[in-house]
């Protein structure tokens, strides 16, 4: 079947008019995901009728493709007896995604009026952490026992049902130990149809453990260009596999969650629609934020009261705090992105240190030097306020100031991530309002310190001249 995709606002104009019949009929020819983008698009109110003109068939398909609160709108139209309906039919994996979800008691009756051997399959699913390889794996492979011939193995294909489409097959002992794989190119082969399968099996296979983080599943995935991993328990024994969708798909909840972290904020704002709800899951960290603020306002009191006979030394605040803060973000972003990815796991922690802080020199040195310059020229136009200090040493002192905040900054920034994640703290946050606002608080105190000691050295040395 064909799909052509529908407007939103002609699905909108058939609700609005109450042409029930048109929209049945405009949803029969489209697509389960698009058909979840429309349940999702329109309003809370007319989603369970919308749902309900959906051809049964597709239903379950339409509810794995639903999210956040227009998932829940339509899970709370359903009665337990639809609902066990509806997750019959979905693929085990999706099916324990779904009811986990749920309360734990509705997910226990409508696991109580599905066929006993569903859910079963689905139960055992739900027994793993949601975010672990076991969470996201499905249970249905295809394997086969090492003594078959290709050609037995090939001749019990048709009989297996499975919801998903299959690369490989995997090979298991009598005890249904993982003992390797074996791609479908291999079994096709006509001169290989009467060898042992234990002739043509790949044994440097790359597996996952039950209770590997998915993040980690993705690592390898993405490693090693994997459409497929085999899932093992404790005993080495197979008990599912990861598809390349599955990847996909914690791809997109992770970064999805990266981003809200480094907003401070929570992806449960996307499946609710009170202002109260998204208030107070932003306003921790916009509270963090301001009280940082206060002490930065305490800061710059001790700034204007020291540097008063140079007043002209506070025009340059703002491009510190800035130019810090962006340091330090820069830095922090790219050591996230690279524990997400693996790709810092083997570095040392000395190396990253010394690179970063290398990195912070050279652009702290750029820049200190560009607004050197710039603080002469202004210091120069502003003769009234720089009292009898020579405005080329004010303007050393600005550079210096930025230079120092700036290599400050780039440790810093790719420091905390590894803090937070040896605590076990996802390490977004250190791109979120709390870092940023350390950030401008740290490049503050760093030029009120290099100034300081500057200004001081100068009286000093005139002093000591006189």
């Amino acid at each position: 079947m064909s799909h052509e995709y529908i407007q939103r606002e002609y699905v909108d104009s058939l609700i609005e008019n109450g042409r029930w019949d048109a929209l049945s009929d405009a949803l029969a020819s489209q697509h389960p995901a698009d058909l979840a983008d429309l349940i999702t698009h329109v309003d809370s109110e007319h989603r369970k009728q919308t749902f309900s003109l959906i051809d049964d068939e597709l239903k379950p398909d339409v509810l794995v493709e639903l999210e956040g609160r227009a998932e829940s709108d339509i899970l709370e139209s359903l009665t337990n007896a639809e609902l066990s309906e509806l997750v019959e039919d979905m693929a085990p994996d999706d099916a324990a995604d779904l009811l986990g979800d749920l309360s734990k008691a509705r997910s226990e009756e409508v696991l109580g009026l599905m066929e006993r051997e569903e859910s079963e399959g689905v139960r055992e699913l739900l027994q793993y952490d949601e975010e672990t390889a076991g969470g996201i794996m499905t249970p249905e492979f295809l394997s086969f026992a090492e003594n078959l011939t290709i050609a037995d193995a090939l001749n019990r294909i048709p009989s297996i049902d499975l919801d998903e489409p299959f690369h490989y097959a995997y090979v298991v002992d009598g005890k249904d130990h993982l003992k390797g794989i074996v791609g479908l190119w291999d079994l096709l082969k006509i001169e290989n149809r009467s060898l042992p399968l234990s002739s043509v099996v790949d044994k440097d296979m790359i597996s996952a453990h039950v209770d590997m983080d998915q993040e980690e599943v993705v690592n390898l995935a993405t490693k090693y260009d994997l459409s497929a991993i085999p899932v093992t328990d404790a005993d080495g024994k197979l008990v599912g596999r990861i598809t390349f969708e599955d990847v996909m798909d914690v791809l997109e909840e992770e970064a999805s969650e990266d981003i809200f972290r480094m907003a401070g904020s929570d992806d449960a704002e996307l499946e609710s629609e009170s202002p109260w709800r998204a208030s107070q899951l932003r306003l921790p960290w916009l509270l963090i934020t301001l009280v940082s603020g206060f002490v930065t306002s305490l800061i710059l009191k001790g700034l204007l009261h020291s540097l008063g006979e140079v007043i002209v030394l506070t025009f340059f605040f703002p491009i510190v705090m800035a130019m810090g803060g962006n340091t330090g973000i820069q830095s922090s972003t790219l050591v996230i992105r690279g524990l997400a990815l693996g790709s810092l796991r083997h570095t040392r922690l000395s190396q990253l240190i010394r690179r970063e802080l290398t990195t912070g020199l050279i652009m702290g040195t750029a820049c200190g030097l560009l607004i050197g310059v710039w603080a002469e020229i202004l210091i120069l136009a502003s003769p009234g306020q720089v009292a009898s200090i020579a405005p080329l040493y004010l303007a050393f002192a600005v550079s210096v100031a930025l230079f120092s905040a700036m290599a400050f900054a780039a440790i810093y920034g790719a420091l905390v991530p590894f803090v937070l994640k040896k605590f076990e703290i996802d390490p977004a946050v250190a791109s979120g309002p709390f870092v940023t606002a350390s950030n401008d608080i740290t490049a503050l105190l760093i030029y009120y310190g290099v100034t300081s000691v500057l200004l001081m050295l100068y009286h000093h040395v005139v002093a000591f001249a006189v």
